[in-house]
């Protein structure tokens, strides 16, 4: 049967084939660090559980609205007021089966073929292929290691075309954790503004924040900004709730509106439980959110200073999200048992088939001198995996 040239194009996401990898040994009983995953390890919390369990029981096991429930609605909206001031109302918000899903939708909804999308690199897989299912052209803007992987705004400015749609942030950065001030996000968003194109601000990571910092949402900076961003959030990491498929946008309610009707054409409503679930999970105290980033940075600590530890590898610390993008390209041309590490793919089975250890090659993040390392997993297996890693490149030569 005969593909369509869609199906064709995309590639699939690394960070889900090497998870599958790590878990196909485990399941031989092969002894695994893995640092692919990008989920934290914690469980999700007790009081979201809870919520699940009493949603079943009053029989909230039916369709919804597509677009979600009202009182999930109500909590993101209150969350956000709460939190940085942020005020919108219940058509300019739509909730959907993650955050990818959501800007899955959001692509599809303003992307015509050939509109360009700025993407800065290194970025998250999905984004250029979400832009390449809507016959969108990604542009892709590389940042530099030695500017901590920020946007430089003059360089924003240089690639946009009379093609240009939107702008693709996401801060805290998957896969480097870079994350912005005021003052820098503004520069960029000044550039944006000019253009008159749309920002898509991907805020996954907003509560995952370290050293002190702050997280800014575009959509602050002005009601005019506001007006021409759209805001993607969800449970996921913030709430360790992966599994459950709650992410939503914020913004323009003819983009929502256009949004809900894809989504009504495909997967309709969010599972109506983990809507519930995510209600409890917004509109409970935030303690425990503030505790667990507190881990977070513990291990990213560690873990930042093992890596630069290593003779050969050179790590920018994050300042959010949980994972560490170090530089491996000291290793290229090495080799070890007659196999030659040329790539962060081949440094990535290099580790997996010396090591027991699971990372995700950078150029699917389009950074091939890298290594994706998610140090949400436990303290004991950052220190075992850490181990095994610098034990393991000393090997090559």
């Amino acid at each position: 049967m005969k593909l369509s040239a869609r199906a064709n194009r995309i590639q699939p996401s690394a960070t889900l084939a090497i998870t599958a990898k790590e878990k196909a040994l485990k399941a031989q009983g092969i002894d695994v660090v893995g640092f692919g995953a990008g989920e934290p390890d914690f469980d999700s919390p007790d009081y979201v559980k809870e919520a699940a369990v009493e949603a079943i029981k009053k029989g909230y096991t039916k369709y919804t609205a597509v677009g979600g429930i009202d009182q999930l609605k109500d909590a993101i909206i209150e969350r956000m007021k709460l939190d940085y001031g942020l005020e919108y109302q219940k058509p300019e918000l739509i909730v959907s089966c993650g955050a990818k899903h959501t800007l899955f939708n959001l692509t599809q909804a303003i992307i015509d073929s050939g509109d360009e999308v700025i993407i800065p690199a290194p970025y998250w897989v999905s984004y250029p292929e979400q832009v390449i299912l809507a016959e969108g052209k990604p542009v892709i803007l590389e940042t530099r290691e030695e500017d901590g992987f920020r946007i430089d705004p003059a360089e924003l400015k240089k690639l946009i075309t009379p093609k240009t749609k939107a702008l693709v942030l996401n801060y805290p950065s998957n896969p480097t954790g870079v994350t912005y001030s005021e003052d820098e996000l503004r520069a960029i968003v000044d550039v944006a503004m000019a253009a008159g194109i749309t920002i898509i601000s991907d805020e996954i990571y907003d509560k995952i924040i370290y050293d002190g910092k702050k997280h800014t949402p575009v959509a602050s900076l002005g009601e005019d900004v506001k007006k021409a961003t759209i805001l993607v959030n969800g449970t996921s990491k913030t709430y360790a709730m992966t599994g459950w498929r709650i992410g939503f946008a914020a913004g323009d309610k003819g983009v929502v509106k256009a949004m809900g009707d894809m989504q009504g054409q495909s997967t309709s409503n969010p599972t109506s439980i983990s809507q519930w679930a995510a209600v409890s999970a917004y509109a409970s105290p935030q303690d425990l959110i503030v505790q667990r980033t507190a881990e977070f940075e513990k291990r990213k600590t560690y873990i930042v200073d093992r890596l630069n530890s290593i003779p050969g590898i050179k790590c920018v610390s994050p300042s959010g999200a949980f994972y560490a993008f170090p530089n491996v390209s000291a290793f290229y041309g090495k080799s070890h048992n007659g196999k030659t590490v040329n790539s962060s793919l081949d440094f990535t089975e290099f580790l997996l088939e010396e090591a027991k250890v699971a990372v995700v090659p950078g150029d699917s993040f389009g950074s091939d001198a890298h290594v994706r390392l998610s140090f949400a997993t436990s303290m004991e297996n950052i220190v075992k995996g850490m181990d095994r890693i610098e034990e393991t490149v000393a090997k090559l030569a």
